[in-house]
């Protein structure tokens, strides 16, 4: 997943110290009588790493180990029945280590390694996602960012690896298309056609801009002469998919088994699916509910989408990406402000408009990995498509209201802050293996909490602008449970977001589709309401609102696991419920 994004303002010296302080996690069971540390752990964590970084090399660039610059995984078939077939060799393994050999640390760290192997095993083996999604691909290593955003080396040397990407990209769309098994569903067809074809335009169009200084014409000729093979290995899998369209289905669905499967094995969630809808809907209703009592006052008298169309025709000045620049100074200082959650750093975050190849969704955040020390994390916005009709891409564009909940979601308090302390995590692999619901449950929590802080001075169209952002994710909580375990169409899932989330036409379209390639969308409110509800029961007892920056603190010092994992450490065994 590429995350799927600071302020300039001066603090005062007791700011500053407060800010660069941070919590060290504490664990269930650790005590004088635990045992010694076991040096064999340690080594096969460390072995573990390393081959999985061989495995893939485009993840381990991502994180910032440059010697595998260039280099794409072997996606051929036999490559990736290789890599399941060693992942569980190597849960076999991790399983072996007992708890009484291992301290309370290292029992966390196996319990979080095998989670994240369950993972990787389910959507490569399960699920088969590499035989039936694109987004497999499109999710999990073409992304090239790394060498023209991220300003780890000179000019030069990010363009050699660069080339060496290109020259690698032939081979790679060879084997996509090789293990693609058609028909496809419409849906990952259409995603397929406008990520692969925007990766074709992005190496003729964009990507040589990018590298501009750099003078050496050996260098840029060799550039010029990989950039069409790649850009042609790119649109000839677009123009495949174009010609699948006439035979594209609707046979996306997980189906209930897979899909309870996916929850337990990438989250450690066993909520019974018809519980687990019913969470949902009641966090639909509660948001619903807060909505209407806000709208009384943006518009009395009016309907809940003419509050919403009011509320998002306040649109930021300059448009998305400089409103976006704008907010967050503020946004650092309330953190500061409120005393909410620790700044382990004064890094920066940029802003900046997604390019043409990473447009299926409006914003995400491109975030260095902990090898790569002191590099910018960018922020990027999508500007509508321009194919759609003038108003729908008027819509588009959020309110200033709205957009500044997607900046806490990206940036303060969301996934720029929660990775800044990921990366100061004592665990290595919790600084790498980030989960989804972990990442984006904190920071769909983020916008909420903000609020409930006082984000806005609790001005009824700020709340309007988080609401929207939250009905939003509730929708995408349901339509995941109805598409693929209940037979809910496309259609009525975008209608869902019509009604229920308040989505304008373009963005309804786009958040259906996505249900269908990425099911596990669901992990926003899941994720939130995880927290949220682990939050009431651990201040419960230390001091309620006052104990706010003691447990984000707490919670993020763990990396990035399952959330019933870190639960089970903050409260111990006998964890409740989840939700």
């Amino acid at each position: 997943m590429t995350l799927v994004a600071f302020c300039r303002k001066r603090v005062t010296a007791f700011a500053v110290v407060a800010l660069l302080s941070s919590a060290a996690p504490a664990f269930a069971g650790a005590d004088a009588a635990s045992a010694a540390a076991n040096p064999q752990w340690s080594q096969f964590l460390d072995a573990y790493r390393e081959a999985y970084f061989v495995a893939q090399p485009a993840f381990a660039v991502t994180q910032g180990r440059h010697e595998f610059d260039g280099q794409l995984p072997d996606w051929s078939a036999a490559g990736i029945h290789k890599q399941v077939a060693w992942l569980k060799a190597e849960r076999l393994k991790a399983a072996a280590f007992k708890d009484k050999s291992l301290t309370a640390e290292q029992r966390f760290e196996r319990d979080y390694l095998l989670a994240r192997i369950d993972t990787d095993l389910f959507w490569t083996d399960e699920a088969a996602m590499p035989f039936h999604n694109p987004s497999f691909y499109l999710d999990g290593g073409l992304e090239p960012s790394v060498y023209i955003a991220r300003p780890y080396a000179t000019p030069e040397v990010r363009l050699k690896a660069f080339i060496a990407y290109l020259k690698a990209v032939p081979v790679a769309t060879a084997q996509i298309r090789a293990n693609l098994k058609t028909p496809l569903p419409k849906t990952f067809v259409d995603r397929g056609i406008s990520a692969f074809g925007g990766y074709a335009g992005f190496y003729r169009d964009d990507a040589p801009k990018a590298f501009t200084a750099v003078t050496d014409p050996a260098l840029q000729a060799d550039f010029k002469a990989a950039i069409e093979p790649a850009a042609q290995a790119m649109q000839g899998i677009a123009d495949w998919l174009k010609q699948e369209q006439p035979k594209a289905n609707d046979n996306f669905a997980l189906g209930p088994k897979k899909f309870a499967d996916m929850l337990w094995k990438t989250e450690r969630v066993n909520t019974p699916l018809k519980q687990l809808e019913a969470v949902g809907k009641a966090d639909l209703a509660r948001n619903l509910a807060s909505l209407k009592e806000a709208c009384t006052q943006v518009l009395p008298g009016g309907t809940l989408h003419a509050c919403m169309d009011k509320v998002n025709a306040d649109k930021p000045q300059g448009g998305a990406v400089d409103g976006a620049r704008k907010q967050l100074d503020a946004l650092r200082q309330f953190i500061i402000d409120q005393k909410l959650v620790t700044i382990p750093s004064t890094e920066k975050a940029l802003v900046d408009e997604a390019p043409v190849y990473q447009r299926w969704n409006f914003a995400y955040i491109d975030i260095p990995g902990p090898y790569d020390k002191g590099m910018p994390s960018t922020y990027y916005i999508a500007p509508p498509d321009p194919s759609w009709p003038q108003a729908e891409q008027d819509a588009y564009t959020p309110g200033k209201n709205v957009l500044l909940f997607t900046s806490s979601h990206e940036v303060w308090p969301g996934h720029f802050l929660q990775f800044l302390h990921s990366n100061r995590s004592p665990f290595q692999f919790g600084q790498l293996f980030v989960g989804y619901a972990f990442a984006e449950g904190w920071a769909h929590y983020s916008e909420e909490m903000m609020w409930e802080a006082g984000l806005g001075n609790h001005e009824p169209a700020v709340h309007v602008g988080q609401l929207s952002e939250a009905l939003l994710r509730n929708v995408r909580f349901l339509c995941a449970i109805g598409m693929h375990t209940q037979g809910m169409k496309v259609e009525t899932c975008e209608k869902m977001f019509l009604e229920d989330g308040f989505q304008d036409a373009g963005n309804a379209r786009q958040q259906a589709a996505r249900g269908t390639y990425d099911p596990a969308y669901l992990n926003y409110t899941l994720g939130k309401l995880m927290i949220r509800k682990l939050r009431s029961d651990w201040t419960a007892t230390r001091g309620g609102r006052d104990a706010w920056l003691a447990f984000h603190d707490q919670f993020l010092s763990y990396g990035g696991p399952p959330i019933p994992l870190v639960r089970a450490q903050m409260l111990g065994k006998d964890a409740g419920s989840l939700f």
